[in-house]
């Protein structure tokens, strides 16, 4: 099993060289349902194949399952796991050009996140703009939970 890899850490003036830079992948986190529940008050998303444990267990997952948002959203921390820019003065998350949610992730189930940056393109305001491709793969299974193209902007 692959190993956490340690956090890349770049100087703002060296980011313009990572595309094609294996991240590596971050330390696993358990979904657990008390996650699970918390997201679904802050969303509304009430469905029973999230909250409820006793009907889910005979739903078509048998076990309540994690929001697919509520995955993608674990982006944001694996992502600050993996890779951090020294001497900016803002990090913008700029949004997503693909996700597929691939493999539903079952309360109690541990996942992590594996990235490479894809592409690196410099942006008006002296900023550079960062295509990540990110892979959220769910322990002892072999379809990832998430497949995402994620982009982020660093301003010097």
């Amino acid at each position: 099993m692959t190993e956490p890899t340690a956090r890349t850490v770049v100087a703002f003036d060296e980011v313009a060289n990572l595309a094609g830079t294996d991240l590596g992948v971050t330390e696993w986190t358990t979904v657990t349902q008390e996650m699970i529940n918390t997201f679904a008050d802050a969303t509304s998303d009430h469905q029973w194949i999230h909250t409820d444990v006793e009907r889910a267990k005979e739903g078509p997952f048998g076990a309540p399952i994690a929001h697919g948002f509520l995955t993608l959203s674990l982006i944001i921390p694996f992502w600050s796991e993996l890779f951090d820019v020294t001497g900016v003065s803002t990090k913008v998350n700029y949004g997503l050009d693909k996700v597929r949610f691939t493999n539903p992730v079952k309360a109690g189930a541990r996942i992590r996140m594996k990235a490479e940056v894809a592409d690196v393109q410099e942006v008006k305001g002296n900023g550079l703009h960062l295509v990540t491709n990110g892979t959220i793969e769910i322990e002892g299974e072999e379809r990832p939970a998430v497949v995402a193209t994620f982009l982020s902007r660093f301003y010097a």
